[in-house]
């Protein structure tokens, strides 16, 4: 079977709720929305459909408890009661958003690694002990379409490049991205090493995908992020993990609802303490603005209590400027100024020189790149204790 078919066949049962024959044939193209599903659902798309989920579905794969199954067919040779390669369509009530976050958050509690998740356009790309699957949301006229493609990873594997590196967990497949030579050349292995992680994502564009390296980071992006890097730099070590929040108790922002597609990631950092927020008795974190770029000095705010794992200590504009030598020290917000006072501290580890070299001006309120975003979350850890990118994808244990 040739590279292109097999490609194609993949991406297209992973998003598509229609025939396999209207799709692209590149996986990533085929992952874009397709215009046609934003309408009505087809005939035999009906809830009331007798379709049976074969006894080859695997177990680990989440099921909606609130989904009927519309359609299920093998997307090889081999009949669909003994394939593992498996096609099925669901159809619900319920919107895309509640659906969409329902298996991005099953998929990460129960150990998966998200290769690709685009909130938008409704897909998650996951994998986990050799076994692959593609999720495809698409609104309907009342509530949503989806589809759940499986592969073998013998299967899937066939899509990757043939100099793709090696994954840090079996059955692994992050993006290779086509425009890190546009980050500055001190940040493009970062971004490279994060990217075999399955931290970062990007965009797709004529057969490419663009991580846009120098674009501004926004602050749901470098949230989704700093959650991903953090448990996947840590996946071995519970412990230091951020749990991702429920859709219970009170909501830390006013503009962050349940129904956001990152709420779960967003909401967990305000429980844990590791943002500022109205959970944290901070009067004036009453708005999250997930899409406004991130400034220099969130960016480290949010960063450094992750690092430590302890209380940020006491700073002055007098002690930073003594210390980093900051001419603008005084711009500085007064809890971020204890950040950069701590981040210091940790040496030729500093995330400060890690994304922005040495420098006299700090630039407080200057939003961050995605490049610079990636060289921060790039290594965790404090006065030593730590652990990068590059030593987990090597599987070393935190020093």
């Amino acid at each position: 079977m040739s590279l292109q078919k097999i490609t194609a066949s993949f991406g297209l049962a992973m998003l598509c709720v229609l025939p396999l024959s209207s799709c692209s044939n590149s996986l990533r193209d085929s992952l874009a929305a397709d215009p046609r599903l934003t309408g009505t659902a087809t005939p035999q798309a009906s809830p009331q459909s007798t379709a049976q989920l074969p006894p080859t579905f695997p177990a680990e794969i989440p099921k909606y408890p609130n989904a009927t199954l519309v359609e299920a067919r093998s997307t090889g040779s081999t009949p669909v009661e003994q394939s593992t390669d498996l096609f099925t369509r669901w159809s619900s009530a319920d919107d895309r958003d509640r659906v969409f976050n329902f298996y991005r958050d099953e998929l990460q509690k129960n150990g998966w690694t998200l290769n690709e998740q685009n909130a938008e356009q409704g897909r998650l790309v996951a994998s986990r002990q050799g076994l692959r699957i593609g999720i495809g949301l698409a609104t309907a006229q009342s509530g949503v379409n989806f589809s759940i493609e499986t592969k073998s990873e013998q299967t899937a594997q066939v899509t990757e490049s043939p100099a793709a590196s090696p994954s840090p967990t079996p059955g692994t497949s992050n993006p290779s991205f086509s425009d890190i030579e546009k980050a500055p050349q001190e940040l493009r292995s970062f971004i490279g090493d994060l990217a075999q992680l399955g931290v970062l994502t990007g965009q797709t564009k004529d057969n490419n995908t663009l991580f846009e390296p120098n674009k501004n980071v926004t602050r749901r992006v470098y949230a989704r992020w700093l959650v991903e890097a953090n448990n996947r730099i840590y996946r071995d070590r519970p412990a230091r993990q951020i749990r991702l929040a429920v859709e219970t108790g009170q909501t830390a922002f006013r503009d962050v609802s349940a129904k956001d597609p990152d709420f779960s990631v967003i909401q967990g950092l305000a429980e844990a303490g590791l943002i500022p927020s109205s959970l944290s008795g901070s009067s004036s974190a009453a708005l999250f603005r997930p899409d406004a770029p991130l400034s220099r000095e969130d960016l480290i705010l949010w960063k450094i209590p992750v690092d430590t794992r302890q209380p940020l200590p006491n700073a002055t504009i007098d002690s930073v400027k003594q210390t980093w030598g900051f001419q603008d020290a005084s711009r500085i917000d007064a809890n971020a100024l204890r950040a950069v006072y701590a981040d210091f501290q940790n040496g030729d580890q500093a995330n400060i020189r890690r994304a922005f070299g040495f420098t006299t001006i700090f630039q407080p309120k200057r939003s961050v790149t995605r490049a610079e975003a990636a060289a921060v979350l790039w290594y965790f850890g404090f006065q030593g204790d730590g652990i990068s990118a590059q030593q987990a994808l090597k599987g070393e244990k935190p020093q």
